[in-house]
């Protein structure tokens, strides 16, 4: 079993909506904002050899919108979703699974590309993996949440004839090292992949703990639709994670890739940092 990272770029959201109630003078000393209130966030995605599948967990923003869209986000650096598979030796058309632990543009827009005035699948030969209950939650989405659900970004899969569901219920079994876990206070049925791994256990922690900032337990984003689900949600991980000692893998912490807990005077806090590289 192999594990790579996969960056697919840099992007910008509004502090304030990222750090929820949590005062500004608290949060940017944590990810300081440039002049427009603006904090760079990562879209960091997963890919896991397992067997004889190619998993690749989330897939960033894309590139098909247009610049209009694209004005609102920043994108920014050097790496793109293509440039890093090529890093760990491999192209998009050998992924065999796409996971996505859910369906907000800025972790499926990858999955969609243009081909002239067609939408079609990034990957061929790929089954593309969400869940029945949050694949209807985000075709027929809240008038809160639309703004996240990108119609091109999931009609087309459904289309493609690529999609599948996997069973809704917490610990199922992926595939021979991953079982996926389910988060509802994000979004509904949220799922986050297990991964045991050299004597580990990673945990792909998607927007439930979008960076190490966010590890105190009211540090909840104001992109959550439940955010008293976010809390208990929050409380309950955060305790078994540190009792067990996983290791936490960050989506979007713009400098910490993985991590691992210890308990303090202030609560469950990050002990240390890490590459994934160095399990």
């Amino acid at each position: 079993m192999k594990l790579f990272t996969i960056n697919t770029g840099l992007f910008k959201l509004d502090g304030g909506a990222m750090f929820g109630v949590v005062p500004k003078t608290m949060w940017q000393k944590l990810n300081p904002p440039d002049e427009n209130n603006m904090c760079t966030w990562a879209m960091r995605c997963l890919l896991v050899e397992d067997g004889n599948r190619l998993i690749l967990i989330d897939n960033g923003i894309g590139n098909k919108q247009d610049d209009k869209f694209f004005s609102h986000y920043y994108l920014h650096g050097d790496d793109t979703l293509d440039k890093s598979l090529a890093a760990a030796g491999y192209h998009r058309n050998d992924i065999t699974d796409v996971f996505l632990t859910h369906l907000h543009f800025d972790h499926c827009g990858g999955s969609i590309e243009r081909e002239g005035d067609h939408l079609v699948p990034a990957f061929k030969n790929a089954h593309y993996w969400s869940n029945a209950a949050h694949w209807k939650w985000a075709v027929s989405p809240n008038d809160r949440e639309k703004a996240s659900f990108l119609k091109e970004n999931i009609l087309p899969i459904e289309k493609s004839g690529q999609l599948k569901f996997i069973d809704q219920h917490d610990g199922v079994s992926f595939s021979d090292h991953i079982r996926v876990r389910f988060a509802y206070g994000h979004t509904d049925a949220m799922m986050l992949p297990e991964i045991r791994y050299n004597g580990h256990t990673i945990i792909y922690m998607a927007d439930l703990l979008p960076s190490a900032a966010h590890i105190p337990l009211p540090y909840v984003m104001a992109y959550d639709m439940f955010p008293l689900t976010t809390l208990e949600e929050k409380k309950r991980f955060l305790t078994e994670a540190n009792e067990r000692q996983y290791v936490l893998y960050f989506e979007h912490d713009p400098v910490n890739e993985c991590g691992i807990l210890q308990s303090t005077e202030k609560g469950i806090r990050l002990k240390e940092s890490f590459p994934l590289s160095a399990l």
